[in-house]
């Protein structure tokens, strides 16, 4: 497709920043280096599509006013996260509805989640061995699995009115068990809003069948995963929770 003009910022994160771009968004990465990140996402967008879930459809990745990004179908409304009091229930019954019908998908072709796990725990700066060590032998015992898993798959992430809604951000998106994408949504919300985390896993394991200890068993992996992200202030609670330290659960 031809460029176009790029349009008003519409929003921004620690890794890109999303505009205008005519009837569509663009997603621009803030690394000068970022020529694999932008197709890398393309190509997660183009196996999502497959699957005929709600998502952003992509239009096209390459570099766009001397920074690399990927266009893509806009997602239309508001976030989630920025729901009404009185409709917070219709909220996490439909991210639950939404997550049970991507962990419907199996998908092989993406990256084993628990590979992923196992590289950024090895790699993470703030933990001693042996820690590190007791959660790669306890992510070993941890069950494999081959569904299309999110990676991170929150209230900001899902943007439109409950019945009508989008899931964006896939760049995270794995192949792995349901349990683990599950408790990666939990340890997501843990922190701003732990009583929604904890509706959300009540929620989710009723309607998944799986108890909410099986989703639970992956915090610790997760918590330390996360650790490699970059989030100062949630440095201490995931070390803590890396290292065993059981979270409150209704």
């Amino acid at each position: 497709m031809a460029q176009q003009e790029i349009g008003p910022r519409l929003g921004s994160g620690k890794m890109a920043e999303a505009f205008a771009y005519g009837d569509a968004v663009l997603k621009l990465y803030r690394a000068p280096g970022a020529r694999a990140q932008a197709f890398g996402e393309a190509a997660i967008l183009a196996i999502v599509a497959e699957h005929g879930l709600p998502t952003p459809q992509v239009l096209e990745a390459g570099r766009f006013a001397g920074r690399w990004g990927v266009v893509m179908t806009r997602a239309e409304g508001k976030p989630l996260a920025e729901s009404e009091p009185s409709i917070v229930p219709a909220a996490l019954e439909e991210m639950v509805r939404l997550h049970l019908a991507i962990h419907a998908r199996p998908e092989p072709r993406l990256r084993p989640l628990k590979s992923r796990l196992a590289d950024r725990i090895a790699h993470g700066a703030q933990l001693d061995d042996p820690v590190r060590k007791v959660l790669l032998a306890h992510l070993a015992t941890l069950p494999d699995g081959n569904r299309l898993c999110h990676g991170d798959f929150h209230p900001f992430n899902i943007i439109g009115p409950p019945g009508a809604t989008t899931v964006v951000d896939w760049p995270d998106a794995t192949s792995g068990p349901p349990a683990a994408d599950a408790c990666r949504s939990y340890l997501l919300m843990h922190g701003p809003r732990l009583d929604l985390a904890d509706a959300y896993l009540a929620r989710y394991a009723a309607r998944s069948g799986l108890a909410p200890t099986e989703i639970l068993a992956w915090l610790p992996t997760l918590a330390a995963a996360r650790l490699t992200e970059d989030v100062p202030e949630e440095v201490p609670r995931l070390l803590d929770l890396a290292r065993g330290v059981s979270p409150a659960v209704a």
